[in-house]
């Protein structure tokens, strides 16, 4: 993939950290062709994720069948993700998300041309979700480093609260679509569903203007060094350095025990295609009533807090998953969970992006692709063997048990409250008092983005004052 900066259209023009941030005055229109060619082609990649999810449980009934669909749906994209954020920040990140989703599309067409023929061996299916797992691990930290690109800064938790309204959206259509498809023609028309929706979602997408960082056309540093010093930026960064950390362990301890919650149902209350619908609907049903409220009475609150009790809040209902005594119960303890997953995720986003350079978001954002795609995999390989020895609601009361014992000593750890502190104090605020508390955080950011020493301290307390 060429490394040379790429510009696609008139309106691609270069852009300094600073210029990133002050968006064009149409950044509505960008806003809504973003995300109406995103939610086309999510809907399409859902559907997928489901239906092949569902296929593998309902083929094997596996705890360790799971556990290898995890590791291909996750594990390339966490490995490629450490190349991708840097390729993200070399070149303008729309055309990079165009020629990732143009590819992974490429790849389902070839999967759905091959099962029409009757090659339907699960080791295909698998060979093919971990090639759009490479695909991902490109797409993915350039779709979040382009958001902080073509949205002012004052409206990127709303944007990031209304994209996650609109993915739980898809979430919730797309099991209900991939029930009924699935459950009456197959797998195979599954995957035509997709590439039509990419095709789509890509056709939108080369309307956004994205503009292509000015740092790229003055680089002179290497991948390799690119990689480095976007590790070293994570490890000098206390804010989101521990921010990854609660990432990986949230993805660890809670969201791949998730993974199993549709073998708990096989086995215990039956392998009914409606039944893991509605689990899933459930989940979705509370994503979306979530992401409402963080575009609206959250979009205000504190990005730390949101993202600590949301924390917990997943412990707490992993736990309740495990204790509960009928699928009703069931699928109201999911939509619980469901409904604080925008608690965490938007104000995680929004605070990353609100910290980090803008010539960094590829690199960061390729190191909370790497978390996400390598601690899923890596917690089934736990779960998934354990789930054929003991039982599946016992791994979920024992994950969520560890998880609140876990984030306890995270938040109680001198390195916690120094990183809760801090982002309390980078939180931008409204209004010309809001104005300083700002710049008093930017100087706090500069001062530990250069040595990560307690200088950024003292700026943070200056802002205080202030």
């Amino acid at each position: 993939m060429n490394s040379e900066p790429t510009s696609s259209s008139a309106d691609d023009v270069l852009a300094t950290g600073a210029e990133a941030s002050a968006v064009p005055a149409h950044w509505k229109r960008n806003v809504s062709l973003f995300l109406s060619g995103q939610t086309i082609s999510l809907f399409g990649s859902m559907i997928v994720q489901y239906a092949v999810m569902w296929y593998v449980t309902f083929a094997t009934q596996s705890g360790f069948a799971i556990a290898l669909y995890a590791l291909a749906a996750f594990l390339p994209q966490g490995i490629v993700s450490i190349f991708g954020g840097v390729v993200a920040d070399r070149m303008n990140r729309r055309v990079l998300v165009i020629i990732a989703d143009s590819t992974i599309a490429a790849v389902t067409l070839v999967l759905a041309i091959a099962m029409f023929n009757g090659i339907t061996d699960l080791w295909v299916i698998l060979l093919a979700v971990g090639a759009r797992s490479i695909g991902a691990g490109f797409q993915t930290p350039a779709v979040q480093a382009m958001i902080p690109q073509i949205v002012p800064a004052e409206n990127l938790m709303r944007v990031n609260g209304l994209f996650g309204s609109i993915q739980s959206a898809m979430a919730l259509l797309a099991p209900a679509a991939a029930g009924a498809v699935f459950g009456l023609w197959g797998i195979v028309p599954v995957f035509f569903i997709d590439v039509v929706t990419a095709v789509i979602g890509v056709g939108f997408l080369a309307f956004v203007s994205v503009p292509t960082l000015a740092s790229i056309a003055s680089k002179t540093t290497s991948y390799r060094e690119d990689l480095v010093e976007g590790m070293r930026y994570i490890w000098q960064h206390r804010v989101v350095r521990w921010l990854l950390g609660v990432f990986a362990i949230i993805f660890l301890l809670t969201v791949a025990p998730s993974f199993i919650t549709p073998l708990l149902i096989a086995r215990t209350f039956g392998t009914e295609v409606w039944m893991v619908t509605v689990l899933e609907i459930a989940f979705s049903v509370g994503m979306i009533l979530g992401g409402v409220l963080v575009a609206t009475v959250l979009a205000k609150f504190g990005r730390m807090p949101l993202i600590l009790f949301a924390t917990f809040g997943f412990a707490v209902f992993t736990i309740a998953l495990g204790l509960a005594p009928d699928l009703w119960l069931f699928y109201g303890f999911m939509f619980a969970f469901g409904l604080l997953v925008p608690l965490f995720s938007a104000p995680f986003m929004t605070l990353v992006q609100e910290t980090v350079q803008p010539e960094m978001h590829g690199r960061v954002f390729s190191y909370v692709g790497i978390v996400m795609a390598l601690a899923t995999p890596i917690g089934m390989t736990v779960f998934g063997p354990l789930a054929d020895v003991i039982s599946v609601q016992t791994l979920l009361i024992i994950a969520g048990v560890v998880t609140i014992l876990v984030m306890t000593v995270a938040v109680l750890l001198p390195s916690g409250r120094a990183a809760i502190a801090a982002a309390r104090a980078q939180r931008p605020a409204e209004g010309a008092e809001g104005a300083e508390g700002a710049e008093g955080a930017e100087g706090a950011e500069r001062a530990e983005g250069a040595d990560g020493t307690d200088q950024a301290d003292a700026a943070r307390r200056e802002a205080d004052a202030r």
